[in-house]
């Protein structure tokens, strides 16, 4: 990883942060007890298996 030869100024590093933003989880449809839902692809197998509710979502 590259590491900054001088020191960043508090304002310059707080502006940089600043413009991150996280994307939202994208939504898959599947069928879970006959019903189609729309769920996080990292939760499909978990709903299937009856771990989560899908009620939530």
């Amino acid at each position: 990883m590259a590491t900054p030869k001088f020191r960043k100024s508090r304002s310059n590093t707080h502006h940089r942060r600043s413009q991150w933003k996280a994307d939202n989880a994208a939504l898959v449809e599947t069928k879970i007890d006959g019903q189609t839902v729309r769920i996080p692809r990292r939760l499909v197998k978990a709903a299937q298996q009856g771990l989560i509710d899908v009620e939530q979502f």
